[in-house]
């Protein structure tokens, strides 16, 4: 499988309406927002996207607005992410179904499994579809991890492409790649923390699937783009400037700071599904001061 699994991914947010429905016309602009700011891919329908909170016909509407918009100029990331392997495969065929160009599946949540199991669950679901697979470990909202020795096996499968890795534990990180990067064929390990993107690179990772990409896609790009041109110091400058809006995260429920943000930027993203609300105006106020010494106001 030639497919390539680097760059810069926004883990893009769903745009809603009042009622909880899909914003069509605020999403196509957010992915064209993204694309014109230099992204290479998007991922629909994720963590940020707040997909516990769709029907299987609002991911297919989101997922086909996307692909539309984005007109096959990156690649779209379907999340396919469900607590059981029977619903992700579901979501798996529905992707394949509406053309994305690969999936990423969260570890299950609320429930305990062995690594037997993980590994398991994984292959069954890769055997489902002919889609790449990007592995997706964020053991601090599912409480399940992916551990090295079960990513290197997983690796070994020929359309499991890759990882995408938010524990934020740069050690785990650094073990996916070293022990995955004289396979046979490419893995390719992403971030999945925005903070730890530059960090990525220098260790031999390949990019990063990154929620601040929805308000600074080219800052963000910047980080991977001058990284792979050599510009080691203008990557890192461009991770330092992006600090101070990844460190403003906590001053909402996720994912309330990045639509408050997109709000800012002139993009109608809607709320959040409840129970998380708005942020207070205090707090408003310091994610401005944080958008605005990042540049990105």
């Amino acid at each position: 499988m030639s497919f390539e699994a680097k760059g810069i991914i926004a883990a893009m947010v769903t745009p809603l309406t009042e009622n909880y429905q899909v914003h069509e016309k605020s999403l196509r602009k957010l992915v064209r927002y993204l694309i014109d700011g230099g992204v290479h891919g998007l991922f629909v329908v994720g963590t940020s996207g707040e997909f516990y909170g769709f029907s299987k016909e609002q991911r297919k509407e989101a997922f086909e607005i996307c692909i539309d918009e984005a007109a096959g100029r990156i690649p779209i990331y379907a999340g396919v992410n469900g607590i059981t392997t029977k619903e992700a495969i579901e979501y798996a065929t529905l992707a394949e179904e509406v053309k994305a160009d690969a999936i990423s599946v969260l570890t299950p949540m609320f429930i305990s499994v062995t690594q037997k199991e993980l590994y398991q669950h994984y292959a069954d679901i890769a055997s489902s579809t002919s889609l790449p697979v990007l592995l997706y470990n964020n053991v601090g909202k599912t409480n399940v991890n992916i551990s090295v020795d079960t990513a290197v096996k997983l690796s070994k499968i020929k359309n499991i492409v890759g990882i995408k890795d938010s524990s934020g534990d740069f050690t785990l990180t650094s073990e996916y790649i070293r022990n995955t990067y004289q396979n046979d064929k490419p893995f390719y390990v992403l971030s999945g923390r925005d903070t730890l993107i530059h960090a990525c690179l220098c260790y031999g990772g390949h990019g990063a699937i990154t929620a601040c990409a929805n308000i600074a896609p080219r800052l963000l790009a910047d980080i991977y783009d001058k990284y792979v041109q050599n510009d080691v110091q203008g990557s890192l400058e461009a991770q330092y400037k992006i600090a101070p809006v990844r460190m403003a995260f906590n001053l909402g429920s996720y994912p309330t700071i990045l639509k408050e943000s997109l709000e800012l930027l002139g993009i109608d993203a809607g709320p959040c599904f409840a129970p998380v609300g708005p942020m207070s105006q205090e707090n408003k106020e310091l994610l401005k001061k944080a958008l605005l010494e990042a540049g990105v106001l």
